[in-house]
């Protein structure tokens, strides 16, 4: 009896232990990180004659060529024709574009811009489930809510395993200011981490105030208790839509970019059949653009907060479903935050979400979400740019000024956010995405946010496959993107959407280490190695090839076309050759990030840019003036002082530009009043005397 009495005694401890071994197993079990797995294809190595052999990457057609397979689409041949017809190549038309052709559909993707050039190149550059839409899930018994937020966090990992070097994960950190609080955010971290399973990377965890202020020496310390820490992605929005693109491209899709829909066809049926497109680059050079026609048996309309303008060339009388909301973000100096944790802010003033977190080196802080009218280039309101300064030197130490001209880029984001036209409340906005398929068939797919864009375009391309009997087909013989035939993907390419297992171009080759290769092998600097393995992945070496040599002993290669950044010489070749870079804005803003980082520098650098894609493309000098003053009126989106508006080429290449009125010149300390010699004298005699008197 006394046995069993013990037994009984013994089960609620090892009860206990195995609950709270259990716990502990899962927060610090090993993991396979996403992202940071070995290369798939290592890097090339000096053979045993001595000779290195750069990889030998596969190519995309030429603008031109694609182009043609666009008109041949119209010869009246059936195996010409288009199986699918994208609009818009944001990342959801870039993504159905690859979806499509990954499943061996005939497809063609054109954008009246460049790739990304809307709201895709304007976001928050997270890769998020939403903590606090998850919040909002559980306060209020949402399950739609609580749904969408798993949905994106099972495609947060697909970024990582897909596209390693154009995404990372990011430690983001709570503050917490009420002892309360602590197992409030506690639980709900932890519950961020159970959904997230086998999806997610490390825990959360809580820091003591010493720790968080360690962790984020910025931070005000006044009624401060501490900090959670949760992980979530970040990612460099506009080079993975062009990758996107790119590997569709690969995949045998036509993509084009600066191609405009100017009509839609509809056949005897009033179905749709086609639609007529115009190149917009001959205007550009001052000459005649002639439409054309093409056929296609679908069309799929992904022009995001443009959505309307499409719908309505097919049903003039459609009623409008977008809402637009403006997101306006600021862009600050590095020194605002650790180079590796981001803060966010879940209940600020107004209620409102914010977030301040590192990229590309400098700060991103934002955002905010106003309703907004349609425009093709936003400009970022003083209004919002000030309430985000003000919000985040709440969280920031006293002795921190947080100054208008400290600001480097600002810009306002489109968010496409829509109406179900089918819906009973017609006016009540739809949580996440939409896809709608009119009476002549035109399916629009709109709404969402980038980290589901993916599962959005196999839905869309799931609607379009059943509505239009599309034949999908297996693919015998894919592309050898990775650069050799003894590398297989993941993906079989049986016919289904496989497009959570592509890899895109660039991340095959790609490891933490390759940018040790890429400086031992071309003598680049260490920072603008890591920014081409990061921006290009094993496109890399193409991209440090092309950089012209320097003249010194070190750097090697790589000419930096703005001093404070590491963006170099060879990607704007790159853009050009490899990436269908047609104008100035493509590269400053789209290819490298420089406009979003830094709006000045961007005019700095322009003349280069110019001039560099001016010997790849065959510009003459009336085309570079028009190059100028485009970019120059596009910069000012970008946040660029108003007296900078009307620089000449000439100013900056003389380096004569009237800073005098700018925020910035105002700030440091070169403009204390010099001291003359008879200050210097009295003050040389006050500290002899004083330190007679000593």
């Amino acid at each position: 009896m006394s046995r069993l009495l013990r037994a009984k005694n013994l089960v609620a401890p090892a009860l206990v232990a195995g609950v709270a071994g259990g716990s502990l197993y899962y927060m610090y079990k090993p993991r396979n990180i996403p992202g940071y797995e070995g290369p798939v294809v290592p890097p090339p190595i000096f053979g045993a004659d001595g000779t290195f052999k750069l990889p030998r990457f596969p190519q995309i057609k030429s603008r031109d060529q694609q182009i043609a397979d666009l008109k041949k689409s119209n010869s009246g041949n059936k195996e010409d024709e288009y199986d699918v017809l994208v609009i818009g190549a944001g990342a959801t038309g870039a993504g159905v574009a690859l979806d499509a052709a990954t499943r061996g559909l005939k497809v063609a993707v054109v954008e009246r811009d460049d790739f990304s050039s809307g709201t895709s190149s304007k976001s928050t550059k997270l890769v998020h489930g939403g903590v606090r839409y998850l919040e909002k899930a559980v306060w209020n018994l949402d399950w739609a809510q609580y749904e969408l937020v798993r949905e994106a966090l099972k495609e947060r990992k697909y970024f990582l395993k897909t596209a390693p070097h154009l995404s990372s994960w990011l430690p983001i950190m709570l503050p917490l200011d009420k002892w309360w609080k602590v197992p409030y955010y506690w639980a709900g971290t932890k519950f961020y981490d159970f959904l997230a399973g086998s999806e997610g990377i490390e825990s959360s965890y809580f820091l003591t105030k010493s720790k968080a202020i360690d962790a984020f020496p910025m931070l005000k310390q006044t009624d401060l208790v501490g900090a959670l820490v949760y992980y979530d992605g970040a990612h460099n929005d506009s080079r993975m839509n062009v990758s996107i693109g790119m590997t569709a491209a690969l995949y045998g899709a036509t993509v084009v970019n600066h191609m405009e829909v100017t009509g839609l066809q509809k056949g005897p049926d009033g179905k749709l059949c086609g639609a007529s497109l115009k190149d917009v680059i001959p205007e550009r050079d001052g000459n005649e653009s002639t439409p054309f026609n093409i056929k296609a048996k679908c069309i799929i309309n992904c022009t995001g907060p443009f959505t309307d303008s499409i719908r309505k060339m097919d049903d003039q009388d459609c009623k409008e479903i977008v809402a637009p909301a403006s997101g306006v973000h600021v862009i600050l100096p590095g020194y605002y935050s650790p180079g590796k944790m981001g803060l966010i802010d879940p209940s600020t003033s107004d209620g409102r979400v914010i977030f301040f977190l590192p990229w590309q080196g400098n700060t991103i802080a934002g955002t905010t979400d106003e309703p907004a009218t349609v425009t093709k280039n936003p400009l970022p309101d003083e209004k919002s740019i000030q309430w985000i300064l003000n919000e985040i030197s709440h969280y920031l130490s006293p002795d921190i000024n947080v100054r208008r001209g400290d600001v480097l880029a600002a810009w306002s984001g489109l968010r496409p956010l829509v109406r179900d036209p089918k819906a009973k409340n017609t006016e009540s906005l739809v949580r996440n995405h939409l896809i709608d398929i009119s009476p002549s068939g035109l399916i629009t797919c709109a709404g969402g946010k980038w980290t589901t864009y993916r599962q959005m375009a196999e839905e869309c391309v799931d609607a379009a496959v059943k509505e239009f009997n599309l034949p999908v087909k297996p693919i015998a013989h894919p592309p050898l993107i990775s650069g050799t035939e003894h590398v297989e993907d993941e993906a079989v390419l049986d016919g289904s959407c496989q497009t959570h297992r592509v890899r895109l171009i660039g991340a095959h080759g790609f490891s933490r280490t390759l940018f040790i290769h890429l400086i031992q092998h071309f003598g680049v600097e260490t920072e603008v190695a890591k920014h081409l393995t990061e921006s290009y992945g094993d496109r890399a070496w193409t991209v440090a090839s092309l950089c012209k040599a320097t003249d010194k002993r070190f750097p090697a290669k790589g000419e930096r076309i703005a001093q404070l950044y590491p963006f170099v010489d060879g990607e704007i070749r790159y853009a050009v050759r490899h990436e269908m870079a047609q104008t100035a804005v493509d590269v400053l803003a789209r290819r490298t990030r420089l406009a979003f980082l830094n709006a000045q520098a961007a005019l700095e650098a322009l003349p280069k840019v110019i001039d560099i894609m001016g010997e790849e493309l065959k510009w003459d000098a009336k085309r570079k003036e028009v190059e100028w003053k485009e970019t120059v009126a596009y910069l000012e989106s970008m946040g660029l002082p108003q007296p900078m508006l009307t620089t000449t080429r000439q100013q900056v290449e003389k380096g004569k530009l009237d800073w005098s009125n700018s925020l910035e010149w105002k700030m440091y300390s070169r403009h204390d009043k010099p001291v003359d010699e008879k200050e210097r004298s009295e003050q040389a005699e006050i500290a002899e005397v004083a330190g007679t008197h000593r």
